[in-house]
């Protein structure tokens, strides 16, 4: 796969998305009915299809170059990315102080995980397995070899708080919908959504800083991996508020980066199904 020309790749991967367009009729309802949920008659409906083509690309071209970056040196990695606003990272660490890494299925997250590891620190990313074996072995040994561990997203709790203490930043993606006994509601693109508190857990507990960070890319031969500015932990006597203006924020700077790019985020993902799952359900 090495030997075939990047171009030949992304010219296969364009074919296969419009093909899964047609085919994928479930998903791509999903996708239809996030979309029109997060813009609603603001966006025309072309451009809708013309971003949920680009999530199929989008996710082709992570999976492959997650195959590619098999064996890859470091090098070799950091030459696929650029970042913005590293003094943040940078700052952070020098501060001694724990590091929350927040982000979403958005752009190449796979590679941005690694640039950073590659770069900057181990991580330790939560996560479940994939549900096939032999894609999540090469998963599991692209990211291990930059020094990227998984913590199982079952009982994850207890392994974060270790990695914290021991000054391993901790990895969390948070776009997705949680059980509403895992989830805080929140305000995501005008509607109610559940967010997982986890990051918000934690930084209570251990002082970590929680920084933002998402990759994207306007060609997909290079990404540009951005730091946000910590989300503050403010601290009063209502502990339950605290938390849930920490869970809003990171909602709100997710929505923001979508905003931004929107054709760079995994719409096929039953985002509102807590609380719009009949509109999931309709075909």
């Amino acid at each position: 796969m090495r030997l075939i020309p990047w171009s030949v790749h992304l010219t296969t991967i364009g074919l296969f998305s419009r093909l899964a367009v047609r085919i994928d009729r479930r998903r791509t309802h999903v996708a239809r009915v996030n979309l029109d949920l997060a813009f609603g008659d603001s966006m025309p409906p072309e451009e809708k299809e013309r971003i949920i083509r680009r999530t199929y690309e989008n996710l082709m071209v992570v999976a492959l170059d997650t195959i590619l970056n098999q064996g890859a040196s470091r090098e070799e990695i950091l030459k696929k990315v650029s970042f913005q606003n590293e003094k943040i990272l940078e700052e952070a660490l020098q501060s001694g102080r724990p590091i929350i890494f927040l982000t979403a299925h958005y752009g190449n997250w796979e590679l941005g995980t690694l640039a950073i590891a590659a770069r900057f620190t181990p991580i330790r990313v939560v996560g479940r397995p994939l549900d096939w074996t032999w894609a999540d072995r090469i998963l599991r040994s692209t990211r291990e070899q930059f020094g990227v561990e998984m913590i199982p997203k079952r009982h994850a709790m207890k392994p974060m708080l270790r990695s914290l203490k021991e000054r391993i930043p901790v990895g969390l993606v948070v776009d997705q919908n949680t059980a509403a006994k895992d989830g805080l509601l929140v305000d995501f693109f005008g509607h109610p959504a559940r967010h997982t508190p986890a990051a918000a857990l934690l930084a209570r507990k251990t002082d970590a800083l929680v920084i933002p960070v998402y990759s994207e890319s306007t060609d997909y031969h290079h990404w540009t991996v951005t730091f946000h500015e910590p989300i503050p932990m403010e601290k009063s006597d209502d502990v339950d508020e605290d938390i849930r203006r920490h869970v809003q924020a990171q909602a709100d700077i997710t929505e923001k980066v979508i905003r931004h790019k929107p054709d760079e985020w995994f719409w096929l993902h039953q985002r509102w199904k807590n609380q719009f799952e009949e509109r999931y359900r309709a075909s």
